[in-house]
């Protein structure tokens, strides 16, 4: 009984059950409780599934978060060794392909020609560049300062590379959904600029980090920033604050103001389309967000960003402007023939008073403005020179910006009248005199018949009345009896270069000319008959001083006899006073001068000079079409008048060589070579035999003019007549 009591109280282990609670139970655990009831067993077996109930939720979800965090951050890091890796692979790929940094060298800044008056202002620069480089020190602090404002704000802190602007620039790109913001700073900018071109690549970005940092190496920051703002494009082909600062605001850079300096450094962003030249506004709102990144740097106070933002809109021409441009042109086309190649920066010391070139172009402006409109004349042109030949004024149009073309040294004009005085000179070398007759009538060589301008005639009169009354009768008489090749020579020992026709017409003034070696054909005149070659270059020095040429014009040669040059003043001198150039007269101060014509008032000039300057006038249409009736008497003489007057304001007057009084001589009397007194004086400079003077003196050696003058003169039998061809090819 007991044996079967024992049997039925025996539990066998049961790993079926076990395992269906998921009990860690062992088999020893289970021979342990045997005496166990199941009830119990049952409940013990619950326990570890109600204490797991128990257990907190919030323990297991921070454990989870701080699992990610540890997933994530592990995982940081090998991507960014292994991006470190990858980028400093990129880095020495394209490193190596670069040359050896011991090479590197900051490449010559392109030269520069600084031209300047004959009182040292700086009137223009020319070059790849268009400015002067200038230290740091030398241009106005509130440009390095609105620079640094709003393209790099650390600068002075950064290695070369800003890593902070550049997260910046990208967070701000994302937000935006575009490029708003740019991450280079001003050294990268910088090493683009001299050494990189402007295509993104990957290559040429990881090249302008190498190179900043080399750049930041082996340079201050100082030095860095005076390169960038010598060398970085402002727009409308200015490189560098002093060139752009000319180029808009027309004055040099150290004395840029605040609103100025704001203006320029707006420009970085996008500098052609920003320009002041192209959208006024644009470059405007620009510039109030860089004043607005100042004040907020606090680098300006309140007061001068007030000030600063009731400045007047900027608006540059679309071109360089100023009168001084055509003279600085003149400079570039002649300094290569002085100096050769130009391969460093250069100074030219110029013969322009800048204060008379600026009169020049107020009083040529305001005459065509005043009077271009009714009287149909767009263009005007003036050249002033002084006895030597020196250039004191140019000006080559009505506005450089519209227009570059000069044509006070370019165009070739037909001078009309105005070229008479070297017929007259010619004349004067033969014996002629003053007071030498003439029988202003009708006149016929071949085929060509001139006419005098008012279609009168008045019979004997002396070549001093001749020319008073611009009468081209006598002219052509003059042109017949010395010869179109003789006029043709004196135009050359005067300083007329351009090709001139040795025929008959050339008496008046058809050969076309420029305006500058015409006025200076009359310099001789004023200077006792010494040549004065037109030049406007005084002399070209290296930026720290090393002459490479200075001028010969000390020593001219003689080109007239002072006697002829005292009758030629005494005649012109008629001309102001009586005569065609009436409008021209000074206030205190002697003047000679002709005016000039073409037909159908296609040209108007006056060339005049005192005993100080010789200045030529111009007016007419850069399409030949005709003026409405203006003549050399009017426009011209007029503007020549206020120029001059101006230009002698202060100057204590001075006496032109007019040699002593004439001697009368009876028109129309008997009368003989020896009656003129200068006429020995002048025979020696004669290029052909001394021809007749109408004054009643024969010679054996006399050729009758080939031209019929009032009526038809009688021929000899058996002499060939001369016909209009071969006047024209000057037999």
């Amino acid at each position: 009984m007991a044996r079967k009591k024992t049997t039925r109280s025996r539990i066998e282990p049961s790993f079926e059950g076990s395992r269906s609670h998921g009990s860690p139970r062992t088999i020893a655990d289970e021979r342990v409780a045997g005496k166990t009831t199941a009830k119990s067993t049952t409940a013990k077996r619950r326990k570890p599934s109600q204490s797991k109930a128990r257990k907190p939720k919030g323990r297991t979800s921070r454990g989870r978060i701080s699992g990610t965090l540890r997933s994530m951050a592990y995982w940081c890091c090998v991507l960014g060794i292994w991006g470190g890796i990858a980028i400093a692979g990129v880095v020495a790929f394209y490193g190596a392909r670069m040359p050896s940094a011991a090479t590197w060298s900051i490449p010559d800044r392109p030269p520069n020609v600084k031209i300047v008056s004959v009182n040292g202002e700086t009137m223009a620069n020319r070059g790849a560049t268009g400015g002067e480089a200038l230290l740091l020190g030398d241009m106005s602090p509130y440009i390095p300062e609105a620079v640094i404002a709003i393209e790099d704000r650390r600068f002075y802190s950064h290695f070369g590379v800003d890593p902070i602007g550049l997260a910046r620039a990208m967070v701000a790109n994302v937000m935006a959904g575009r490029m708003v913001q740019g991450g280079s700073t001003l050294t990268q900018q910088l090493a683009k600029n001299l050494f990189l071109s402007p295509e993104r690549t990957l290559e040429r970005k990881v090249q302008e980090v190498l190179l900043s940092l080399w750049l930041e190496h082996r340079f201050t920051k100082d030095q860095i920033l005076e390169m960038y703002l010598n060398r970085v494009f402002f727009g409308s082909g200015a490189y560098g604050v002093e060139a752009a600062s000319r180029r808009y605001f027309r004055k040099p850079a150290r004395d840029v103001s605040l609103a100025e300096a704001a203006l320029l450094a707006g420009l970085l962003k996008a500098p052609s389309r920003l320009s002041p030249a192209r959208d006024p506004k644009a470059a405007e709102a620009r510039a109030q967000v860089v004043l607005a990144a100042m004040r907020e740097q606090g680098v300006v106070s309140d007061t001068e960003i007030a000030t600063a933002l009731t400045s007047p809109q900027v608006r540059a021409k679309s071109y360089w402007t100023g009168s001084e441009n055509y003279v600085a042109d003149l400079v570039m086309e002649r300094l290569p023939d002085l100096v050769g190649k130009i391969t460093e920066d250069l100074v030219v010391d110029t013969t322009i008073d800048f204060q008379l070139q600026r009169e020049a172009e107020k009083v040529l402006r305001a005459t065509l403005e005043q009077n271009g409109a009714k009287l149909r004349v767009s263009q005007g042109a003036l050249v002033s020179i002084d006895g030597t030949g020196a250039v004191r004024a140019l000006i080559g149009g009505r506005e450089y910006a519209t227009s570059q073309f000069d044509r006070a040294t370019d165009a070739l004009r037909q001078p009309g009248s105005a070229f008479k005085p070297i017929v007259y000179a010619a004349a004067l070398e033969q014996g002629r005199t003053p007071l030498s007759v003439r029988n202003d009538a009708p006149v016929k060589i071949g085929k060509w018949t001139p006419e005098n301008y008012d279609g009168k005639y008045r019979g004997q009169v002396t070549l001093s009345d001749a020319l008073t009354h611009s009468l081209n009768t006598v002219a052509a008489q003059l042109v017949m009896e010395v010869g179109p090749k003789t006029v043709v020579q004196t135009a050359r020992r005067l300083g007329i270069e351009a090709p001139l026709k040795a025929n008959a017409s050339i008496a008046l003034g058809t050969s076309e000319v420029t305006l500058l070696e015409l006025t200076g054909a009359y310099a001789p005149f004023m200077n006792g008959g010494y040549k004065a070659t037109p030049h406007v270059i005084r002399r070209v020095s290296t930026h720290d001083g090393k002459v490479l040429y200075e001028n010969t014009y000390d020593n001219p040669p003689r080109v007239i006899d002072p006697a002829v040059a005292a009758m030629m003043n005494q005649m012109l001198v008629r001309v102001v006073e009586e005569g065609t150039g009436r409008n021209a007269r000074l206030d205190g101060w002697p003047a000679a001068g002709k005016t000039g014509t073409t037909q159908s008032y296609r040209d108007a000039l006056f060339v005049g000079y005192t005993a100080n300057l010789a200045t030529g006038v111009w007016f007419g249409n850069d399409d030949g079409k005709p003026m409405k009736n203006v003549t050399g008497g009017g426009l011209p003489a007029e503007t020549w008048k206020q120029f001059m007057q101006a230009a002698h304001s202060g100057v204590p007057p001075a006496a032109l060589p007019v040699g002593g009084a004439m001697p009368p001589v009876a028109i129309g009397a008997p009368g003989s070579e020896g009656a003129d007194p200068v006429a020995g004086l002048v025979r020696d400079l004669a290029p052909v035999p001394v021809s007749r003077d109408a004054t009643g003196a024969t010679d054996g050696n006399f050729l009758t003019p080939p031209a019929d003058i009032g009526s038809a003169p009688s021929q000899p039998a058996g002499n060939k007549r001369t016909t209009l061809l071969d006047i024209l090819m000057g037999n």
